[in-house]
């Protein structure tokens, strides 16, 4: 199963210059946990639900006063959509995430999450036991053929 097939294209942004309230504001109003912080065009972090409470319990500051720069966990991990589930989960637990951005070149075009990955579970599991049969079918036909 490939990362386009689960992950969500509702992607929410915010600038690299705003408050850590502005991210907080855009979760809120989106239902996400987390926003990909920008530059520009370019994708510098993200900002999760850990990172804005982290951030306030570390500087004990209004959420308002504090940049989104300082907030933000980066670089940010990817995976290109194309890319196997099996290479996302890797990735995640490689750079010890719960979420990788899903990239085209260096364009933010969805976000795929620990939470995606369990909820299509059960296709997981059927492309393995397609995959078993496939291998048993292709086992068969070469001792037919040895034989």
């Amino acid at each position: 199963m490939l990362v386009e097939e689960v992950m969500s294209t509702d992607l929410v942004t915010c600038d690299i210059e705003a408050s850590v309230r502005d991210a907080a504001e855009r979760m809120l109003r989106n239902r996400v946990g987390s926003v990909v912080v920008t530059n520009g065009e370019t994708p510098a972090g993200i900002a999760t639900e850990a990172d804005v409470l982290h951030a306030a319990c570390v500087t004990d500051a209004p959420f308002s006063a504090i940049p989104l720069r300082k907030a933000m966990s980066g670089p940010l991990a990817t995976v290109q959509p194309t890319k196997t589930l099996r290479t996302a989960t890797d990735r995640m637990r490689s750079e010890g995430v719960k979420k990788l951005v899903v990239v085209e070149g260096m364009t933010p075009v969805g976000i795929v999450t620990t939470v995606d990955i369990v909820d299509n579970y059960a296709g997981i599991r059927r492309e393995v036991r397609d995959l078993a049969t496939d291998a048993e079918r292709w086992s068969s036909r070469e001792n037919r053929l040895d034989g």
